[in-house]
This record gives structure tokens, C-alpha cells and sequence, in this order.
């Protein structure tokens, strides 16, 4: 009897201990953010000092391995979701729209999210949660502080549209404690991240959340304009960096024990081809295009765009002739190298990588290429950017970042490589939260 007393005891103590170890969490996403550019900044030629300190401070990976596609909203999901897009449901940054009804919308609202996320966690548990900018949260009632991301048209209304779907009072509420409007935010410069920055620690000083959601966005829109690597880019990230460092000091002071996980959601390419596959599958009659009118008027299978890599959206997936004609038609293609497709995965590839439902095929480029968009002409054409993402995970230029510093996390601890899906375990492991339809494995 002393012995099962002892025990229970000894589990008591357990538990107690791990409850005491729960701690708030703010998880930073630099939309963007290359491992490499932090760490190994000083032979690329990057200043990262708050970043690097991170990675001195507490745990790091050389590269996190993304979900398919390597865009912005489907890795943002799982990030705080621990699955892959065929299951929390966010395919692609845009919604599948191949008549343009939805004038080119995004997966902005958290609805479209089919599985719980660690703001339902830490809700769930009684505790605040908050964020600023992180996508598909638009509407999301487990978020206590929420500032969504979301646009229609870059003009000044936008910003009453995010007042509006903001938390109600919160955007004046921060403006005053931060001393920065919200016009401020709207913008993919680095001043608006640094803005972002400042409200997210006002946010902090005036709720103090369980957990905290910031979205980064200036060092993607860099890559994209100027290339990874860029004399700009490599200016952004010094700008962030110290946004970030100034964000976790203020930050700390009003929760001491908190804890910083900085995050990213692809890597970069440099790419100078655009591929535009609409053209050949027009050509072949699977898209209906009215020149006059200048829009697809209907479709038995078109390309769904994802930037260095397009899925194909069968209208009858289950049409065996209409299978075999796409998939002779995405051969041919595949076998010229001018088109610079690297790879063509099937319907049962697609399911055993987690990618979207809604495709049949999924075309993947080579680096220097990516998805066009035009609709008559040539077939290759000077791409509109100078970097890019959305290429097959696998390719090692799409590992993503991940660092963690705080109490709990082993120090200057290097985790090698991850999978994205373990994050979202991990982060809910620190708050000390159930999150049991997370796939991953907490990592420490």
C-alpha cells in the first residue's frame, strides 16, 4: 500500500510539475524567411542579431519540411493546425474560381478551416488568445484579439474592411496604447511590419493572451519583387529583425516567462521563365476562352496556379477519357524541356504528399520557372518576378524556418530537420494544452 501511495504521489508531483510549466506563447511568422539566411547570416551577407540570439538562446531546425503547395495560407494553416492541406481543407492561397466569380479571393476566412486549431486549444482551456495578420482568420470566435488579414482592392477602404472584421473596439484601442494607426499595417514595405510589430506588443501589454499569432509580410514581397538573396531583401530582414527583437523585449516585460517561436512558411527561388499551361490546355479544348470578352467562359480541366507549381482540376475527375487526354497532354509538355516542368504527380501521389483534394495532377517546376497566366501568345515568357515559392517541397530552396527560446526550451539545441506538422504539437505542448487532432510529434 505504501508503495502505490508512493507512486501516486510521484505522478501527483508530476502532473503539478508540468502544469507549472505551461507559458504563453507568441508565434512570429516572417512570411518568407529562408533557415538559412539567419543561420548562416554572416557568409550570405544578412544581419539577423535578435534572430541569431534565438537560436542561441533555445532550439532551432536547419530546415522545416512544408506542405504542397509552398505558398503563404496552406503552411500558415498547418501551422497551427499540425495537418496537411487535404485535411485542415486551405489548398492554395486563392480559392479554386476557374471563372474568376470570385475576383480573385483568397482562403481569408478560418470557416474553411475543417479541423481545430491551437487558438480552439488554448481557448478551450480558459485562456486569451490573440493575433495580428495571420491569415485565414477572418471570423475565427476562438481568437479573443484578432486583427485578420484580409484585402479586396489596396485603396483606403481596405482598411475599413479590417476594422470592420476586426475584434470590435480593438484596432482603436491599440492604435492609442501603440501610438500607430492602422494605415500604418497596410502596406508590404518594411515600415508596416515594423508597425505590426508595435500593435502586437500593445496587444500584449494591454491582454495579456496564452497565445499570440503575428504575420510578417514585407521579406516575401521583397523576394518576389527584387529575388531571394537581394541587396533588398537582405535590408527587410535587418528591419525585421530589429522589429522583432524590440517586439520580444516589450514583450517579456509584460510576460516574463513568455515564450518566442519565430516561424516561416516557405523558402525562395530565383525564377525568370513564366510557363503559362492555360495556353496548351486551351489549345487542346479542355478550357473554353473568349478573346473578346477576355475570360474562360468553361472548363473540363484547367491549372490551378501555386506559383512554382500548378495542381489540374479535373471537372469529372472520375472520366477516364478525360484522365487520359489531360494526362497525354501534360507528358508531351513534361518532355520538352524548354517548359521547364520538373515533375507530374497523380491522384494517388497527390493524396500520399496531403495535397488537395479538389486536383487530379499536379505539375511541378524546376527552379527558374513558374505558373503564368496568360492566355493567347507564347507558351514561355519573361516571368513577372524575380523569386518565388509554391515548388514541390522537396526541392531543399522551400525548407522554412523555425527557432524557439524561452523557458522549457533546451538551449542551442539544433533539431536537423522537421516537419511543419510538428510544430503545432510542440507549441501546444508549451502552453501545456491537448491537442490531439494535430498529426505531428511535439519535438522537445
Amino acid at each position: 500500500m505504501l508503495r502505490w501511495t508512493s507512486l501516486l504521489a510521484a505522478l501527483a508531483a508530476s502532473f503539478a510539475s508540468l502544469a507549472a510549466r505551461a507559458e504563453p506563447v507568441l508565434m512570429i511568422s516572417i512570411d518568407g524567411l529562408r533557415p538559412g539566411d539567419v543561420i548562416n547570416a554572416d557568409t550570405r551577407g544578412f544581419s539577423a542579431p535578435n534572430l541569431k540570439a534565438l537560436m542561441r538562446e533555445g532550439a532551432y531546425a536547419s530546415g522545416v519540411v512544408n506542405v504542397l503547395p509552398t505558398v503563404t495560407y496552406p503552411n500558415h494553416t498547418t501551422l497551427v493546425t499540425g495537418v496537411r492541406p487535404a485535411i485542415h481543407g486551405i489548398s492554395n492561397n486563392t480559392t479554386f474560381d476557374p471563372l474568376g466569380k470570385n475576383d480573385g479571393g483568397w482562403y481569408w476566412y478560418s470557416s474553411d478551416i475543417k479541423v481545430p486549431t491551437l487558438w480552439d486549444a488554448v481557448h478551450a482551456k480558459g485562456e486569451g488568445t490573440a493575433s495580428i495578420g495571420w491569415p485565414v482568420t477572418v471570423g475565427e470566435r476562438n481568437i479573443d484579439w484578432n486583427v485578420p488579414e484580409i484585402w479586396r482592392a489596396w485603396t483606403p477602404d481596405d482598411l475599413k474592411l479590417i476594422n470592420a472584421v476586426s475584434t470590435p473596439g480593438l484596432v482603436a484601442e491599440l492604435e492609442q496604447a501603440a501610438g500607430v494607426p492602422l494605415a500604418a499595417v497596410a502596406s508590404e514595405e518594411a515600415d508596416g511590419d515594423v508597425a505590426r510589430a508595435k500593435l502586437a506588443a500593445a496587444l500584449i501589454r494591454l491582454k495579456h493572451p496564452e497565445f499570440m499569432t503575428l504575420h510578417l509580410i514585407s521579406l516575401d514581397h521583397f523576394e518576389h519583387k527584387e529575388g531571394p538573396g537581394s541587396e533588398k531583401a537582405k535590408a527587410v530582414l535587418a528591419t525585421i529583425d530589429k522589429a522583432v527583437g524590440d517586439l520580444i523585449a516589450e514583450a517579456r516585460k509584460a510576460e516574463p516567462g513568455l515564450v518566442v517561436v519565430v516561424v516561416s512558411d516557405h523558402g525562395f527561388a530565383p525564377v525568370s521563365t513564366d510557363t503559362n499551361l492555360l495556353i496548351p490546355f486551351i489549345e487542346a479544348g479542355l478550357v473554353a476562352y473568349d478573346p473578346d470578352k477576355g475570360r474562360i467562359t468553361g472548363w473540363d480541366a484547367i491549372p490551378w496556379g501555386a506559383g512554382g507549381s500548378a495542381a489540374i482540376v479535373l471537372a469529372r475527375p472520375d472520366d477516364r477519357k478525360l484522365q487520359k487526354k489531360v494526362a497525354a497532354l501534360l507528358k508531351k509538355l513534361a518532355a520538352d524541356p524548354s517548359t521547364g516542368i520538373d515533375q507530374v504527380i497523380d491522384r494517388k501521389q497527390i493524396e500520399k504528399r496531403g495535397a488537395a483534394k479538389e486536383a487530379s495532377f499536379w505539375v511541378g517546376f524546376k527552379p527558374g520557372f513558374d505558373m503564368g497566366y496568360r492566355k493567347d501568345g507564347p507558351l514561355e515568357t519573361p516571368s513577372n518576378v524575380k523569386g518565388n515559392h509554391g515548388f514541390f517541397p522537396d526541392r531543399p530552396e522551400m525548407r522554412a524556418s523555425f527557432f524557439a527560446a524561452g523557458p522549457g526550451v533546451p538551449a542551442g539545441k539544433d533539431l536537423g530537420e522537421i516537419d511543419m506538422r510538428d510544430i503545432a504539437p510542440t507549441v501546444a505542448r508549451i502552453m501545456g494544452v491537448d491537442f490531439p487532432s494535430a498529426k505531428g510529434t511535439p519535438l522537445f
